[in-house]
C-alpha cells in the first residue's frame, strides 16, 4: 500500500502583527546616526526576513506583500515614536 502525504499549506503569522519586531526595529532605525546607517539596517533586516520566509516555504509574492507590510508598519511606528509625548498644541520653546 503506497500512501502519499497530505498536502499543507503554511500559515506564517503576518509580520505586520510581529509588533515587538516592529517596535524593536523602528527604535533601532531611529537610533541611526546617518541615513547610510539607516539604509544597511533596513537592508539587513529584509534580507533577514526574506531568508525566513523563503526557508518555511512562502510564495515570492506572499513575501513581498509580507515584507511591504511590515516596513509599512516600521515607519508609522517610527512616526509614532518620533512624536511620543508631544501633544497638539505644545510649544517646541
Amino acid at each position: 500500500m503506497n500512501i502519499e502525504p497530505a498536502a499543507c499549506n503554511v500559515i506564517v503569522f503576518p509580520l505586520v502583527r510581529r509588533v515587538g519586531k516592529v517596535r524593536d526595529v523602528a527604535r533601532k532605525m531611529l537610533d541611526k546616526s546617518t541615513d547610510r546607517h539607516a539604509d544597511s539596517y533596513r537592508d539587513q533586516v529584509t534580507t533577514a526576513l526574506l531568508g525566513h520566509m523563503t526557508r518555511v516555504g512562502i510564495p515570492d509574492q506572499e513575501q513581498d506583500e509580507q515584507l511591504g507590510a511590515f516596513w509599512s508598519a516600521v515607519d508609522a511606528e517610527m512616526t509614532r515614536q518620533t512624536y511620543r509625548g508631544s501633544r497638539p498644541g505644545d510649544s517646541a520653546a
